[in-house]
């Protein structure tokens, strides 16, 4: 009653109802902040999540990209021309490879066949793209390149504990016949123990091209086609002479020209100017080995 007079009563009843509001909030404010740090913790997983998914996703378009990559678009880590001397530092560390029996392939490519594909697994396209070439890798795939020798032996393959690398595929005999052939000239030359010991060139007159067009340009090119094809029967007569091991080289068209030429070997060439300095240049490219590191 007292508390009544005083108005005690009243502002204990404030008090309390103030507390319970109190309360309410702060079961709210902790409600709250525990559902925040499930929030926090959600999103941290959710965060982790997508990284890794990003991640996975990076990886498969890698992947896919890899795939979808055509052929041509693949490179060597490396490829050259290598001369003599180069030639043969190269061929001395491949042969200084030695591994346990049947672990090192070696392998004269025509056409990749399945255990060609087997072997070299995904740089089998690489392979394919340079044929005929010999090609060298090991079990493990740590050691893989590719040659392309002047005197390519018969297709073989051969698993070994080292690669074989005979001589006789990139050194010339020691007599030998070298021809250059184009649409205009020839060249052919023999040599012994490296020197040249006998010289024969030709050279056509060929008419240059031009583009009147009509009935003209056909006679043009018909009289044009007759003085090549003539050419190439002198180039004919005059290697059913060669009495050496013969390298045939020329352009393209040449070379399809004198198919029936009994070579040990065949080289495209592009080397042009004077019939003697001509057939230098196509005797360095056509007795040089192409080397394609993977």
């Amino acid at each position: 009653m007292i508390d009544d007079l005083l108005g005690r009563t009243e502002l204990k009843e404030r008090i309390e109802a103030l507390r319970e509001e109190r309360d309410s909030y702060k079961a709210r404010y902790d409600a709250e902040q525990e559902r925040r740090a499930e929030a926090t913790s959600a999103r941290q997983a959710a965060e982790k999540r997508v990284n890794r998914l990003e991640d996975r996703i990076a990886e498969l378009e890698d992947r896919v990209e890899r795939a979808e990559t055509s052929d041509e678009d693949r490179g060597f880590a490396r490829v050259d021309q290598l001369a003599a001397g180069e030639r043969e530092a190269v061929l001395e560390r491949f042969r200084s490879v030695e591994s346990g029996p049947e672990t090192l392939l070696t392998t004269m490519v025509e056409d990749p066949d399945d255990a060609v594909r087997a072997a070299f697994g995904d740089d089998a396209p690489l392979v394919a793209r340079v044929a005929p070439c010999l090609a060298l890798t090991d079990d493990h795939g740590i050691v893989r390149a590719a040659l392309d020798p002047p005197f390519p032996p018969a297709p073989f393959v051969e698993w070994g504990d080292r690669f074989r690398l005979d001589a006789s595929w990139f050194d010339p005999p020691d007599r030998h016949a070298v021809a250059l052939v184009r649409a205009d000239r020839f060249a052919l030359g023999v040599y012994e123990s490296g020197e040249r010991v006998a010289l024969t060139t030709l050279t056509a007159d060929v008419e240059e091209n031009h583009s009147k067009g009509g009935f003209s340009q056909s006679r043009y090119e018909r009289r044009r086609d007759a003085q090549i094809s003539e050419h190439h029967d002198d180039a004919l007569a005059a290697l059913a002479d060669v009495d050496a091991p013969l390298v045939l080289t020329g352009d393209r068209a040449s070379l399809d020209a004198l198919s029936e030429v009994d070579a040990v070997s065949t080289c495209a060439v592009d080397a042009s100017g004077d019939p003697e300095d001509a057939l230098a240049s196509a005797r360095r490219d056509a007795l040089s080995t192409g080397l394609y590191a993977f």
